[in-house]
């Protein structure tokens, strides 16, 4: 596999694999992260047009698409917790697997920790694959952020190299 940025005319591929994960996260007890179609085709073309928008790519199929961006992120700026560190840090939103369950979330990662070995990200309580998934690639819960429209997600961090904690 490997990561990509998005290009504009992949958005016809990139839509289905958000449809899905819905889907998926629906089947999972997870009805409520992602609905009225979040995240919009005009979200993902601002996330492209800003290069932000990733794929990740096996062979010429797309298996996740996701967001990476570094900067302070103003969704993260009041925790009902506490992060590991104030230092300049990533941020992952949207991952979404096209085939979840084969290790995609984690290389896409794992990528995005070799970019920027401080990094942030949120889901819903109930997205508990997702959870896992940050658990066993070595983030810590913080607390509870909210975001633009007021719903609460757990925050995670991960500070991989111990002078960032």
């Amino acid at each position: 596999m490997h990561i990509l940025k998005a290009a504009l005319s992949q958005l016809p591929l990139i839509l289905p694999v958000y449809e899905r994960a819905r889907a998926f996260m629906a089947e999972n007890g997870n009805a409520g992260q992602w609905t009225n179609g979040y995240p919009s085709a005009e979200l993902l073309r601002n996330d492209i047009a800003c290069g932000h928008l990733y794929t990740c790519l096996d062979r010429e199929d797309i298996a996740a698409v996701f967001c990476f961006r570094t900067g302070d992120d103003p969704t993260y700026a009041h925790i009902d917790g506490a992060w590991l560190n104030d230092r300049p840090y990533g941020v992952i939103h949207r991952l979404a697997a096209a085939r979840p369950g084969k290790g995609t979330a984690s290389f896409c990662i794992q990528w995005c920790l070799a970019q920027c070995p401080n990094l942030r990200i949120d889901t819903h309580e109930k997205n508990i694959p997702m959870q896992k998934v940050l658990l066993k690639n070595g983030f810590v819960c913080c607390g509870i952020i909210h975001t633009d429209d007021g719903t609460p997600r757990r925050a995670f961090q991960h500070a991989s190299n111990p002078t960032l904690r």
